[in-house]
């Protein structure tokens, strides 16, 4: 399967360890290629950390097939709301055609549909570091009211699944904030597909 970067989404050449990937500013300030070279540089890194270990209550599936799925991002996007982290978007066969919309309106995702945003931050001295694997599953009406119906998890760098209060850390934001359009988060336009 072709992923972003196999597609020629991103268009610069893979870096090493982490060191490497350091940069002169901090995250917030990174132009949208600044950003895809700093990913590119930890992209097989984060891959392989998030594969690690048991993913417990999270498929593994999941985690294994994410990156054979759509992409949504042509670069990383800045999510003040994800801890001021840059996400690479993608979503599964059965969620694609709906979410690459971008629609403003409410949008009614089909039950199945999968999200998964890799993520990266650079801190205010430059350094980059490898961040969690956010997804979202959309599930059975009534199953999660207070969510929409979504799940939310995610895996930390390490591959270990991450235990959050999920109402509290992502269901309040994506509902409150982003209600009005099914609890979708878009990356800004600039970086989408």
């Amino acid at each position: 399967t072709q992923t972003a970067l196999a597609a020629g989404v991103f268009v610069l050449a893979a870096g090493g360890a982490q060191a490497a990937c350091d940069v002169d500013k901090p995250g917030s300030a990174l132009t949208l290629m600044e950003a895809a070279k700093v990913y590119h540089c930890l992209e097989k890194e984060l891959h392989a950390g998030y594969l690690q270990g048991d993913k417990r209550w999270i498929p593994a599936e999941y985690v294994e097939d994410y990156r054979s799925w759509a992409p949504a991002s042509r670069y990383p996007a800045f999510s003040p709301a994800h801890g001021g982290r840059h996400l690479v978007t993608y979503v599964n066969q059965v969620g694609a055609q709906d979410y690459l919309r971008f629609s403003e309106g409410k949008v009614q995702m089909p039950v199945g549909s999968l999200i998964a945003a890799e993520s990266f931050s650079v801190d205010e001295r430059g350094r980059a570091q490898p961040g969690p694997l956010f997804l979202m599953e959309k599930v059975e009406p009534g199953r999660s009211p207070q969510t929409d119906d979504w799940f939310y998890m995610a895996v930390a760098p390490n591959g270990s699944p991450m235990v959050m209060d999920v109402i509290s850390s992502c269901g309040t934001c994506h509902q409150g904030q982003l209600g009005q359009r099914g609890g979708l988060g878009y990356p800004p336009a600039e970086a989408r597909l």
